[in-house]
């Protein structure tokens, strides 16, 4: 399985590795920051980090994933995120840098899913928490 057949994004704008670990109502992805992404250039040109939107754009897609396992064979309706509760940042990631992430489904309420995310750096330090909702929405086509 890819992850990429659960969630819409491609690169370069898609932020979770293939590497992945689901469980029923949780999700644990990672991914690794490249040096070459192209926000790097002008977000803090000779101390490259990543961008708090670009972190929590990982959970976002973390959490859609969540929802298309949970669906078995991905969703059918587009997930987007429909409300942001808290964002709590509090370690930095440097290009190159490694996070990894456990997503989980906090409730369901017909169409919108609540979930909170923890990211962490490869030193098992907390760079991110942040409680979202996501709601399903029907694709134009």
């Amino acid at each position: 399985m890819k992850i990429t057949d659960y969630i819409p994004q491609r690169k370069p704008f898609l932020f979770v590795d293939e590497t992945f670990e689901y469980l029923e109502n949780e999700i644990k992805t990672t991914y690794t920051f490249s040096e070459n992404h192209d926000f790097f250039q002008g977000h803090f040109p000779g101390n490259p980090i990543v961008p708090g939107v670009i972190l929590s754009e990982h959970c976002f897609q973390s959490a859609a994933a969540l929802m298309g396992f949970k669906a078995k064979k991905g969703l059918k309706n587009l997930a987007v995120v429909s409300r942001i509760q808290s964002a709590k940042f509090k370690h930095i990631v440097p290009a190159n840098g490694k996070i990894t992430t456990n997503t989980k489904l906090v409730e369901e309420l017909g169409a919108a899913a609540y979930f909170k995310s923890v990211v962490q750096n490869t030193e098992g330090k907390k760079v991110l928490i942040i409680e979202f909702a996501c709601t399903l929405v029907q694709e134009d086509t």
